[in-house]
């Protein structure tokens, strides 16, 4: 199960109260004041994590919660300070807080016309990267720190503070250094299967993928990329036709796009019109998109017709970067491997 937006709520802990506590021992019956300070709360820590590739835990448990710091005692003893709650999330991991102040209300909001309203906190892309989610509460003071020449048995003492609580939504953005964009049954599930070691759903009917697939390809000298088998866009995919903005968003982080064509047009389609389409939804969807390095995979090349469809969309697109495969046959796929290792490999050791 592939998870990539999800609600959480998370409560950091209270400080522990400062405590009023005088010293009262067989031999000295007015020792003086000695209230210990109460314990820090723990804060709810999101960090960034290369083991970690979706958000999948959080449907488990959406819900992160720190212990609240323990009180002072007599003889100056600190309450002890409650630990951190760490979230581990994947690199592009986008942070938006809720303006509903309790989880009963973010699920009403998101069922009315009107929605949650988001504010977005932190982008969190860098390998341990820390984000404060919800800050602990501070420890109070206990009396000691009030005793003064003219105050010997002072009764002054300062709570703990509230700690921190919210509703948040995190929402993964970069899930890989390449993406593959294509109309369905372009045939990007059997490619990414082909290039690593992922095994994706394959097929013969659209939307076989529903979930955004993730391989690794490893490259000689220690060299690897990831790479996203995007799901299938349809026609009018930015204005969110099908699951257009559910799949479109997967690739606003990538590096690399790479636009897979049938370009036998085995589905009945014109493999320049399916190009000339997708072009024009990542256009439409995000101007920025547009100008991402990208080139063009086309697929099928074991298939009738794609050898004279290839000739025509060379001369439709005489500068465009092509490079001709066959998913099921491995037929040019190294040099695939070549141009990715190229664009956006990078050592193991480099994460």
């Amino acid at each position: 199960m592939f998870i990539d937006h999800i609600r959480i709520i998370a409560q950091a802990g209270d400080g522990g109260n400062g405590v009023v506590h005088f010293r009262r021992e067989k031999f000295r019956p007015k020792g003086g004041p000695d209230g210990g300070d109460g314990g820090n709360g723990g804060s709810v820590i999101l960090r960034v994590d290369p083991s970690v590739d979706n958000l999948k835990a959080y449907s488990y448990d959406p819900k992160l919660i720190c212990k609240p710091g323990e009180h002072g005692a007599g003889n100056r003893k600190h309450g002890k300070t409650s630990k951190d709650r760490i979230g581990l999330v994947p690199p592009g991991t986008v942070v938006y807080r809720s303006n509903a102040s309790t989880v009963a209300e973010a699920v009403e909001m998101e069922r009315s016309d009107a929605g949650v309203d988001l504010e977005p906190i932190a982008d969190l892309t860098e390998y341990g990267e820390e984000f404060v989610l919800c800050a602990g509460g501070k420890g109070g003071k206990g009396n000691w720190h009030y005793k003064t020449s003219v105050n010997q048995a002072p009764e002054e003492h300062t709570l703990g503070t509230e700690a921190e609580f919210g509703v948040f939504y995190l929402e993964l953005r970069r899930i890989a250094d390449a993406g593959m964009v294509g109309f369905p049954n372009a045939g990007k599930s059997t490619l990414v299967s082909q290039l690593s070691q992922a095994t994706p759903k394959i097929a013969n009917y659209p939307f076989t993928t529903l979930n955004p697939m993730v391989g690794v390809v490893e490259f000689p000298k220690y060299r690897r990329c990831t790479v996203a088998d995007i799901p299938g866009l349809i026609e009018g995919a930015h204005e969110n036709r099908g699951l257009g903005h559910e799949f479109l968003r997967h690739i606003t982080r990538c590096r690399l796009l790479l636009f897979v064509i049938d370009m036998a047009g085995s589905e009945g389609r014109d493999p320049i019109e399916d190009l000339e389409t997708l072009r024009m939804e990542i256009k439409l969807y995000d101007e920025d998109l547009s100008k991402f390095e990208w080139l063009v995979v086309a697929n099928k090349m074991d298939l009738d017709e794609a050898k004279e469809n290839l000739e025509a969309f060379r001369q439709r697109f005489p500068k465009l970067a092509i490079v001709p495969i066959s998913a099921d046959t491995t037929e040019g796929l190294d040099v695939l491997r070549e141009e990715l290792d190229q664009r956006v490999g990078y050592r193991r050791d480099n994460v």
